[in-house]
């Protein structure tokens, strides 16, 4: 294998902007020089980029582990992943895969979520430690961060008052949770599914929110008031329009650019999503768009994720399309480009990644075309680099327990969903009288 390797012939996207760059070199997984001109020396592999564009490795922001999702991520692209809830045992095979393989994306974790007894999302990951109050709090992210979490989440209010609200945690103990974890410089993250659940997250100082409600619309205050706190949000629309009935999977599903990567097993999965809501009443899509819209326009950062493995995702590929979705929220390419890798790198703490630069991780992509001009450019991917290594990439087929593993991972998913459509909308199981 040569000491280093040099990409000429290309554009450089460094996270942020174009570059005037038309070369990066790297060695031992670390970027060393980027440049105007040539940047190979004597003995380096010499890749011709035939003018596609250098990106950095994707980050998607949000994701939740079962066997293969890293492996699978990676061929899209994704070199980071973020995993935003997970159980201990889990969350520690998975930085063991990483840690040891190069074939597989790297991965941070939240652990096991906060919640209280009976919330959200104890339906699909029982049993784990809930919490009851504030007092609670520093020994929960004590445990956590013993457990090996990178960054600690919390399960806000998650739907109406009422006799057919889920249990949630309460103001005061997010927010002594979210003390809890900043002492030990700990980002937190924020699961939201409401407006008065924003809210109330907003007010107990978290970092980042997890999805965009749907049940309202964001006022303008209230997106200002994200964007003064220096808050995140990661909408995870790829999700969203699935759960409310668009078939954006089978747009994924149908793009040839990722078709061929995808197994038929995949393929149902995308167009799976949608077709399980048709015909139910639920909130319009579209105010998840305008709702991100809003945010966008007050300034808010924006992270890229997918909350894979929900109906209509698949890891990697699904991110591809959440970032077609933020464009139509109102973000420039370059926007959701950084969405997914310099934004999340930055917001959780991931300095050495997320930026083509020297000194940085040789985490990179090549895309044929110019993503800076159509977002969906970042389909067509040419070569991956992940810490310098390069992916052989290839469709990723699951083994036999990665299937039972996803299987049953839906099947929770579906128990959550259904429970959800019975409190909030009002269809599934009779209510009792």
């Amino acid at each position: 294998m040569p000491k280093a390797t040099a990409i000429v012939n290309a554009r450089v996207f460094d996270g942020i902007r174009l570059r005037d760059w038309t070369s990066v070199r790297f060695a031992e997984g670390t970027i060393t020089d980027c440049a105007t001109g040539p940047t190979a020396h004597h003995g380096d592999e010499v890749v011709d980029a035939h003018g596609g564009t250098i990106l950095p490795g994707l980050i998607d922001s949000h994701i939740h582990l079962v066997p293969g999702a890293l492996a699978q991520g990676l061929t899209f692209g994704v070199t980071t992943a973020l995993d935003m809830f997970s159980q201990a045992d889990v969350m520690a095979a998975a930085k063991r895969q990483a840690g040891t393989r190069s074939d597989v994306a790297d991965v941070r974790s939240a652990g096991i979520g906060a919640t209280a007894p009976g919330g959200h999302p104890s339906a699909m990951y029982s049993p784990f430690p809930t919490l009851t109050g504030p007092e609670q709090a520093e020994r929960f992210v004590a445990d956590r961060v013993a457990e090996g979490s990178d960054f600690v989440k919390v399960f806000g209010p998650s739907g109406p008052a009422g006799p057919w609200a889920t249990p949630s945690l309460n103001l005061a103990t997010i927010t002594a949770l979210t003390e809890a974890a900043h002492s030990r410089g700990l980002v937190v993250v924020a699961h939201v599914n409401s407006l008065a659940g924003l809210r109330e997250v907003v007010s107990a100082g978290v970092d980042v929110i997890a999805h965009v409600p749907v049940d309202g619309e964001l006022d303008r205050a209230l997106a200002e008031r994200i964007a003064e706190a220096g808050i995140a949000v990661g909408p995870t629309l790829t999700t969203a329009e699935n759960v409310l009935g668009e078939p954006g999977g089978a747009a994924v599903a149908s793009d040839p650019r990722l078709a061929g990567m995808l197994d038929d097993a995949q393929v149902r999965r995308l167009t799976s999503g949608a077709s399980a809501q048709h015909g139910r009443k639920t909130p319009p899509y579209s105010r998840a768009e305008v709702n991100v819209g809003r945010l966008v326009d007050a300034g808010v950062t924006i992270l890229a994720g997918t909350d894979a493995p929900n109906p209509g995702t698949v890891f990697g590929a699904s991110l591809h399309r959440e970032l077609e979705l933020l464009g139509r929220c109102g973000m420039t390419p370059a926007q959701a480009l950084s969405a997914a890798t310099v934004a999340p790198a930055r917001m959780f703490n991931l300095a050495d990644r997320g930026h083509v630069a020297p000194g940085q991780r040789a985490d990179l992509v090549i895309v044929s075309g110019d993503p800076l001009t159509d977002v969906t450019a970042t389909r067509a991917i040419e070569r991956i680099w992940r810490a310098g290594v390069p992916c052989d990439r290839r469709a990723f087929v699951a083994n036999a327990a990665e299937t039972r593993e996803l299987e049953a991972f839906d099947a929770r998913v579906a128990k959550v969903v259904a429970a959800v459509r019975e409190l909030r909308y009002g269809f599934g199981q009779a209510r009792p009288h």
